[in-house]
C-alpha cells in the first residue's frame, strides 16, 4: 500500500511508499461527537436518512471525477498524500493517481502511484521497492486491518460513502458554497460496524474488516450533499495508535463532473507481480 508505516526519524513523522498493512491495533475513532441535530429528523436542510443513502444516490448518479487527500499528523508533524482520478459507482471501480509528499519514500521525488480500486482488491503500479516498473501489485483489501480506509493513501470514494450508512447523531449545519455550487453541510459520527452490516455486498467485506481492526468504530464526519442528494465532499477523521504514538488521519474525498466517462481496465494476470515485496 501507499501508507506502509509510521516511524520516527530524528523526531520527524515519515511515511514510506510500500505495500503492507497499517498496524491498526489500538485504533479508535477520534474527535468529539457531533451535537444532536436540529434537522436530524428532517427539516429544510435535509435528513439523516439522506446522508445514510449517499452511497445509493451515487450509484444512481453513475460516475464522477474525484480528488482525495489523506492528512496524517503525529507528534506535531504532518504529512499529506494527494490523489486525483475518476470513479464508476455502478461497478464499484475507480482509478486514482496518488502523489506522495517529497521524501516520503526516502528519496527526493517519487513517481505517482496509479491505483485501481475494485470491490475487495487494490491494484498499484509504480509501487517501487523492488517491484518492476511494468508490474502491478494486488492487495486483498478484505485482509487489511482497516479495510483499506486509509492504507492505500486514499479512501475508496464508494467506501467513503458506504461508511455513511452507519451515520448517527447527524446535524444539519447549513448551506455553504463548494466549487461555486450551493451544498448542504451535515456533521455527525458513523459506526463502522453498523455501516458494514447494512452495506452492499461489494463493500461489506472490507468494512467488516475495518470494524474488526478498529477498537472503537465511531468515526466523526462532515458530509456535503447537493440539491440532488449527491455526495460532493466527505471528510472522515480516524485516530489510531501505532508503536506507542497516536496518529490522526483526516481523509477527504471530493466528487465532481458527474456523468463523465470512466474506463477502468484491470491488469492481466501476467502483469501482476508475484515476487517478494520489500518492506
Amino acid at each position: 500500500m501507499v501508507v506502509q508505516q509510521h516511524m520516527r526519524r530524528g523526531g520527524a513523522f515519515a511515511v514510506a511508499a510500500a505495500v503492507a498493512v497499517v498496524t491498526a491495533t489500538g485504533c479508535s475513532g477520534g474527535g468529539a461527537a457531533a451535537e444532536e441535530g436540529k434537522s436530524g429528523a428532517g427539516g429544510a436542510g435535509g435528513s439523516a436518512d439522506e446522508v445514510r443513502r449517499a452511497a445509493d444516490t451515487l450509484a444512481g448518479a453513475g460516475t464522477s471525477k474525484a480528488r482525495t487527500s489523506l492528512e496524517m499528523a503525529s507528534g506535531g508533524t504532518r504529512v499529506s498524500i494527494r490523489g486525483e482520478g475518476e470513479y464508476d459507482f455502478e461497478r464499484g471501480m475507480g482509478r486514482l493517481r496518488v502523489v506522495l509528499p517529497p521524501d516520503a519514500a526516502g528519496e527526493d521525488e517519487h513517481k505517482p502511484i496509479t491505483e485501481l480500486l475494485t470491490p475487495g482488491a487494490l491494484y498499484m503500479k509504480n509501487r517501487g521497492a523492488g517491484v518492476p516498473a511494468d508490474k502491478w501489485v494486488r492487495v486483498d483489501t478484505t485482509t487489511l486491518d482497516d479495510g483499506n480506509l486509509v492504507t492505500g493513501g486514499a479512501t475508496d470514494p464508494l467506501a467513503a460513502a458506504a461508511l455513511l450508512r452507519g451515520a448517527d447523531r447527524v446535524t444539519y449545519i447549513g448551506d455553504v458554497e463548494l466549487a461555486g455550487r450551493k451544498v448542504r453541510h451535515f456533521r455527525g459520527t458513523t459506526d463502522i460496524g453498523r455501516a458494514a452490516r447494512v452495506a452492499e455486498p461489494h463493500a461489506r467485506a472490507s468494512l467488516t474488516a475495518a470494524a474488526k481492526g478498529f477498537v472503537q468504530g465511531a468515526v466523526p464526519f462532515d458530509a456535503y450533499l447537493d440539491d440532488q442528494g449527491r455526495l460532493r465532499k466527505v471528510k472522515h477523521r480516524f485516530t489510531f495508535a501505532n508503536e506507542g504514538s497516536t496518529v490522526d488521519v483526516t481523509s477527504t474525498t471530493v466528487l465532481f463532473d458527474f456523468g463523465s466517462r470512466v474506463v477502468v481496465r484491470l491488469p492481466d494476470k501476467r502483469d501482476i507481480y508475484a515476487g517478494k515485496i520489500e518492506p
